[in-house]
């Protein structure tokens, strides 16, 4: 695989696709999934994680997001977050589509500026599951106490969460972007959860230039792709910085 940064001229009717996973909020400080201090340390996936879950012990459920949702009033956007909001800003400027997609459900692209794709939802909102009313906001915080639905009356509100089993957000929007990609870059992500795994080979699939970025080499690295190696707030201002000069 080559181990290059350049990405080649970025031009009128190119389109840059980006997919961010877990691994570009650790810089942040934010808990991924896997390896020791891993964010599911102390819980089976199956009890926080799962509609099943929610349904059987909605206490628990509800007092892991609440956590969660507090933990993200103490981090902040990295270089990695800040340098793809500049990506997508001089996009625009230069006629270049811009997709930005995540799997995490941290706020932090957001407040970077970027126009995201959360396909497996919001920390920062909760949902109604009998009338679909969304609440913003990370003022409700209590961990013990459920949040009724201020336009139906139900008793709890849930994290506005892609629980796995369930269908990620979006999908229509992301295959679109997909259809059109000229260089795509998969950034902090295990390569592991279907069906956001499968982009990277649908890049490939349409002649897209491929570019991974991780500590590790992903599951689903291919031959061909530029592998980045590396965190992604170390990583990202670099290859932004290629793209822009290219």
């Amino acid at each position: 695989m080559s181990h290059s940064t350049s990405t080649g001229p970025l031009g009128p009717g190119d389109h840059v696709v980006v997919l961010t996973g877990a691994g570009i909020s650790a810089d942040s400080g934010l808990a991924t999934f896997r390896g020791g201090g891993g964010l599911w340390e102390g819980h089976r996936v199956e009890d926080v994680a799962t509609p099943e879950a929610w349904a059987r012990d909605p206490a628990t459920v509800w007092r892991f997001y609440q956590l969660r949702r507090a933990a993200l009033l103490e981090v902040e956007p990295n270089a990695g977050h800040r340098a793809l909001f500049e990506l997508e800003s001089a996009a625009s400027e230069r006629g270049v589509g811009f997709t930005l997609i995540t799997q995490n459900v941290d706020d932090l692209h957001q407040r970077a500026g970027s126009t995201v794709i959360p396909m497996h939802g919001q920390l920062q909102r909760l949902r109604c599951e009998t009338c679909g009313h969304f609440q913003d906001g990370l003022e409700y915080l209590d961990t013990e106490t459920f949040l009724p639905c201020s336009q139906c009356g139900d008793p709890s509100l849930r994290p506005d969460i892609v629980w796995f089993g369930e269908m990620p957000y979006d999908l229509d929007a992301i295959e679109v972007a997909m259809s059109s990609v000229t260089h795509f870059l998969a950034s902090g992500t295990s390569g592991a959860v279907y069906p956001a795994s499968g982009l990277l080979s649908a890049a490939r699939s349409v002649g897209a230039q491929t570019f991974v970025n991780a500590l590790d080499a992903p599951e689903n690295l291919g031959h061909k792709d530029v592998f980045l190696e590396g965190s992604a707030s170390q990583v990202l201002p670099q290859w932004v910085a290629s793209c822009l000069r290219g």
